[in-house]
């Protein structure tokens, strides 16, 4: 068990962030992008319920402003959030003003009120033309993409202090070897776009998942299966962006100077730990009966979470600036919320001692709201109730005190950890 009363105060650096992060598709409602497309619905639902698509979403398109206060009621000085393609370029070279303007004046209020703004330009969603044509699976794709960069990113640049390419382009069950080989290409050609027009620190996120062997490292096949599950997942992501090439297994090398040193920082959004058990087909999945936190109320991971991978995570990524762009827990239970983010900032605090150049935190996400396929998950600092009215938890006016003080304190422990559910 986890007792917060036990840890020692924890203070972070004033320029350290604290904030949220959202995304367009999850949030905005009505969003055209292709998963809003009848003929693709199911295809990428791995939550283990129907699919259902996101419709209305929690109307963050209209009730940005909402949002926005939240994040205030919070003292948070950080949001991030996605620029929907989807909307922008509806139909192949026609781009609508009024859009782009929406994310123009998006922007402008969350400088307005003294907020850094982290600006995805591709979280998951796209026009449903661009994946009719085969998305990142094919290279050729890749003028399309570069022409939205070269429009979006002039007019929002004013008011953008970090610029995220893509979004968790290592994942398996979100793509292929094929398309992650691509991405990274996309990623590195955007990279060099966008510093054409300006030098804000540009980087794309990665998933990270520590592999751990399951039955420990003195077991050979774990500790082997570990290896090459953490390489074409994690490695082959930070190896290319170290030297310029990109690894993979059965597949001959591909040589991409443009991508070498093309992330500015490390953009990390972590959520989990794998357990890798090599006597098992499906080698993913196998849990510690006894460990920090079990896995997640819903039925999106088996794996476990442990607070420690934070700190491991840091301590590999010692050569560039660390963003933890994402991180948070889908549970019922508000408690767990709270024991969840302190514990993390702790980790992270205590990595950050060791040397770590930590930018900040964000944690994900600011509602409970679409998560690709279902509504099941709740990984919210605040809820909306069925007339999509915000109400902020008792995690999130936890995790606003800490972000206000900068510091875990045994005072806001005892009013808000301690308080009755």
């Amino acid at each position: 068990m986890i007792d917060l009363h036990e840890y020692p105060i924890t203070e972070f650096p004033d320029d350290f962030l604290m904030g949220v992060a959202s995304a367009g598709q999850q949030i905005e409602g009505n969003n055209c992008s292709w998963h809003d497309d009848p003929k693709y619905y199911g295809t990428q639902n791995y939550t283990g319920v129907p699919w259902v698509p996101a419709g209305k979403a929690m109307d963050s398109y209209h009730r940005y402003e909402e949002d926005i206060a939240l994040a205030k009621e919070m003292h948070l000085d950080a949001f991030r959030l996605s620029v929907e393609w989807s909307r922008i370029e509806q139909e192949p070279g026609v781009f609508s003003e009024k859009e782009i303007m929406h994310y123009v004046h998006l922007l402008k209020r969350l400088k307005e009120e003294g907020m850094k703004t982290i600006v995805t330009l591709h979280h998951v969603s796209h026009p449903v033309w661009f994946h009719d044509l085969g998305a990142f699976n094919k290279m050729e794709n890749l003028t399309y993409f570069l022409r939205y960069v070269e429009t979006i990113v002039p007019r929002i640049m004013e008011y953008t202090d970090y610029f995220l390419v893509l979004n968790e382009l290592n994942i398996p069950f979100e793509y292929s070897i094929e398309e992650r080989i691509n991405m990274l290409q996309f990623h590195a050609y955007a990279y060099r776009l966008i510093k054409k027009f300006t030098d804000i620190p540009t980087s794309s996120t990665i998933s990270y998942s520590f592999k751990e062997p399951f039955r420990g490292r003195f077991d050979r096949a774990d500790s082997v299966l570990a290896e090459y599950v953490d390489w074409i997942e994690n490695e082959f992501f930070f190896h290319a962006v170290r030297t310029g090439e990109i690894i993979m297994p059965y597949h001959d090398v591909i040589y991409c100077p443009e991508l070498k040193d093309s992330m500015d920082f490390w953009a990390v959004n972590t959520y989990i730990r794998q357990l890798i058990d090599s006597r098992k087909a499906f080698p993913i999945g196998s849990v510690y009966n006894a460990t920090h936190f079990k896995a997640m109320d819903t039925p999106i991971y088996t794996e476990e979470i442990e607070p420690e991978i934070m700190l491991k995570m840091l301590m590999r990524l010692n050569d560039k600036p660390v963003f933890i762009t994402e991180n948070g827990i889908s549970c019922k239970s508000d408690k767990r919320r709270m024991e969840y983010i302190a514990s993390m900032l702790v980790a992270i605090k205590q990595g950050m001692d060791l040397g770590a150049n930590v930018i900040g935190y964000l944690h994900w996400s600011l509602l409970d709201n679409w998560e690709w396929g279902s509504y099941a998950p709740i990984f919210g600092l605040a809820y909306c109730d069925e007339n999509l009215d915000r109400h902020l938890k008792k995690s999130g006016a936890f995790y606003g005190a800490i972000a206000k003080n900068k510091k875990i304190t045994s005072e806001i422990i005892h009013k808000f950890y301690d308080a009755k559910e």
